[in-house]
């Protein structure tokens, strides 16, 4: 209780309009070279998982509905050949983007930011003819209100059952969509609290097409949010602090200095992690503890006799489904995707994570010698591992997978990679190479909607 005290007196900073205002201010002549081009990384990356991820069964299956509710437009879909409204398109290429759990993540939000920011900007940029400079502005806007949200509200806000993704995942929208669309800062504290009302996302279904329908509905809920308002719709302008407001009624903190301070490096844009292995974000170190072991020892995995894996207590109520018996499932278990990395199974490859894989009995003999140590107040990004084999030897690795890389050009070169294997299966070399070159010239285009229409399959 004692805890709680400060965040209640922090109440009363008008945190609400100062993110408000960063973010309908922030301009051009603000960024740094090295944003632009990281932007442009976060763009490669997430047209790679949503082409990918617009293949997938709860994909198919909201284009159906809507198309089952004549919704139609002119909207594109990012690896589809069909049309929709913006909002709709805001919608399903949310979710197809989070569909493979392949996103990038910041862990000053605690999820996934880019998912919910381009998808709001990618449907009103084609609708509104954007150039590609606001488009970037509108992005990096988008994105620091991200870190700002989430660090406001964290830890309890994530502790208690909240999907960040979807939640904050709506006020980053809104300052994205809001700052396209030219919103003074009151018209985006008001567009905050359209988006306010509509936040929510659930931690328990986790490991079922809702979790990547949470970042389809905050790119919906925030792109409608900055419309509304830009429309005079009314809401509180002060939704984030306000009593019964959005830090009140889903958190037990509220940490004003966290959210209106300057981020590690200066931008929250900085610290963005990408994803290598297509699972979730927190399994990705135990993942590497066990290729690093694997490719040091080269031991039969016959020989293991005990797996002990110590990461933060976070990750029990995360990905610790112990038995999986499906290939979502699988992407939320710490015990299969470190028996995967161990037995030399690709953890990137999206073929991987299969109900066959999660069956395979090398595999599940793994998973049986596994102990989990969670370690309260660790890290999030941090695992240790120790496997024990048969003559009595102990293998150790340790590895944080939370250190975003310093050197960009090299990120780009494995960013390249990665959207090249997700991208060419489904749009074709060609296609391809079309894509990406767009992206790379996002800061010289005329009109924003090129950039959606490459996306789109023919």
């Amino acid at each position: 209780m004692a805890a709680a005290q400060p965040s209640v007196a922090s109440r009363d900073v008008p945190v609400t309009a100062e993110i408000a205002k960063r973010a309908a201010r922030l301009t051009w002549r603000d960024l740094p070279d090295d944003l632009i081009e990281r932007t442009k990384q976060c763009l490669l990356d997430w047209f790679a998982v949503t082409v990918a991820g617009a293949q997938e069964e709860l994909t198919d299956i909201l284009v159906a509905e809507a198309q089952e509710d004549g919704i139609s437009g002119s909207a594109s879909l990012v690896g589809r050949h069909e049309k929709t409204s913006p909002a709709t398109a805001a919608l399903i290429n949310g979710a197809a983007s989070h569909a493979l759990d392949y996103d990038d993540v910041n862990f000053a939000m605690g999820g996934h930011p880019t998912v919910t920011v381009v998808p709001a900007l990618l449907a009103l940029g084609e609708q509104m003819k954007a150039s590609g400079r606001l488009f970037i502005e509108s992005f990096v806007a988008g994105y620091e209100t991200t870190g700002r949200v989430g660090r406001l509200v964290a830890p309890s806000h994530y502790q208690k059952g909240f999907h960040v993704t979807g939640t904050v995942g709506s006020f980053s929208a809104a300052a994205a969509a809001g700052r396209m669309l030219g919103l003074d800062e009151k018209q985006l504290a008001v567009a905050f609290g359209i988006a306010a009302t509509q936040a929510a996302g659930l931690k328990s279904n986790f490991g079922t097409m809702c979790k990547p329908l949470h970042a389809g509905t905050a790119s919906e809920h925030g792109l409608r949010a900055a419309r509304l308002a830009a429309k005079g719709f009314t809401a509180r302008g002060d939704s984030l602090e306000c009593d019964q407001g959005f830090a009140s009624s889903q958190s037990d903190h509220f940490a004003a200095n966290a959210a209106l301070g300057e981020p590690p490096s200066g931008w929250h844009l900085r610290n963005n992690l990408f994803k290598y292995h297509a699972a979730c974000y927190l399994t990705h170190a135990p993942i590497e503890c066990a290729r690093e072991i694997r490719v040091k020892s080269n031991f039969p995995t016959e020989r293991v006799q005990k797996i002990l894996l110590r990461i933060d207590a976070g990750a029990d109520r995360v990905c610790n489904i112990p038995h999986p018996t499906t290939g979502l499932e699988a992407k939320f278990s710490l015990r299969q995707t470190v028996a995967m990395a161990l037995t030399g199974v690709d953890t990137a490859n999206l073929a991987s994570y299969t109900e066959a894989v999660t069956q395979e009995p090398r595999i599940k003999a793994l998973r049986d010698k596994m102990a989990i140590e969670f370690k309260p107040n660790w890290e999030h990004s941090l695992a240790e591992m120790a496997i024990q084999l048969d003559d009595g030897t102990t293998l150790e690795a340790r590895h944080d997978s939370g250190i975003p890389w310093t050197d960009i050009g090299k990120q780009r070169s494995a960013l390249e990679t990665k959207f090249d294997s997700l991208v060419t299966p489904v749009l074709g070399a060609t296609g391809a190479k079309h894509l990406r070159d767009t992206i790379d010239r996002i800061d010289s285009l005329a009109d924003v909607g090129e950039l959606a229409r490459a996306s789109a399959r023919r």
